[in-house]
């Protein structure tokens, strides 16, 4: 006879499961997140979190990774942090299918380089509009907040954080990173296309494409310099960050 208030063993292993993917969907959200972190967040135990990352890292849904730091490290080892894997992303239902990839591999093919290109800056653009309208509508302190939320209801899980000399706009997921990981070109025209609402140059920092955990994307602080002279000054300013870095924020591919 089974004790009062026992759950059958279904139960138990469906509670288990739909936790497990809270946690995989907060690595999602906000990016690489340490045990205390997630901890924090889903109201769980660190031991807790421990046991569903291990279960999650068995399953190749998340990986841990070296945290990085930015500006002076502190003493002590840098906490460990745990990360989306290509098949963890999958599992939010970033299926895609080999058709997308072949399809712009013909672009290339039979029309070269600059139709492929075209075609990147072709698609961005129709997601622009609505991103336009909503920096438009953000008083200039808040736009790139603004570009953030509106990428997140794009699926992006986008978020803005201020950096020693400018902005991040950091976006945890991607929904095209498989076909961006063999056409950076889907990565160049997006990282454009934030240029020109933002009306700044930009420098890409990181992508998930390329095997980073996060696309990152540096804003520099506006100072009211003409726009010809913007792109100079963003890539002082984006040096100055890095410097002020202890540890790179990833590749550039764009």
């Amino acid at each position: 006879m089974k004790n009062v208030g026992e759950a059958p063993q279904e139960e138990l292993a469906t509670g288990e499961r739909s936790t497990r993917n809270r946690v995989a969907r907060s690595i999602l959200d906000h990016g690489p997140s340490t045990v205390a972190d997630l901890a924090k967040r889903l109201g769980l135990t660190q031991a807790a979190v421990r046991r569903h990352l291990d279960s999650l890292v068995h399953e190749n849904v998340v990986e841990p990774r070296e945290q990085r730091v930015y500006g002076a490290r502190t003493r002590g080892r840098p906490a460990k942090v745990f990360a989306l894997t290509d098949c963890g992303r999958d599992a939010f239902d970033q299926s895609y299918d080999m058709l997308a990839a072949e399809a712009l591999r013909w672009i290339a093919e039979r029309h070269g380089e600059g139709a492929l290109v075209a075609f990147a800056r072709d698609r961005i653009a129709a997601q622009a509009t609505a991103y336009k309208a909503a920096i438009d509508a953000a008083p200039p302190e808040q736009r790139t907040e603004a570009l953030a939320k509106a990428l997140t209801a794009d699926g992006y899980a986008a978020t803005a954080r201020s950096a020693p000399v400018g902005e991040q706009l950091c976006q945890h997921h991607c929904p095209v990173a498989h076909v961006a990981e063999q056409f950076p070109q889907l990565c160049e025209a997006e990282t454009e296309m934030f240029s020109t609402l933002l009306g700044t140059h930009v420098q890409r920092l990181a992508t998930i494409a390329h095997g980073d955990g996060v696309c990152t994307t540096f804003i520099p602080r506006s100072g009211g310099a003409p726009q010809a002279a913007q792109p100079e000054r963003a890539a002082q300013s984006a040096q100055s960050f890095n410097s002020a870095s202890a540890s790179t924020a990833g590749r550039n591919p764009a």
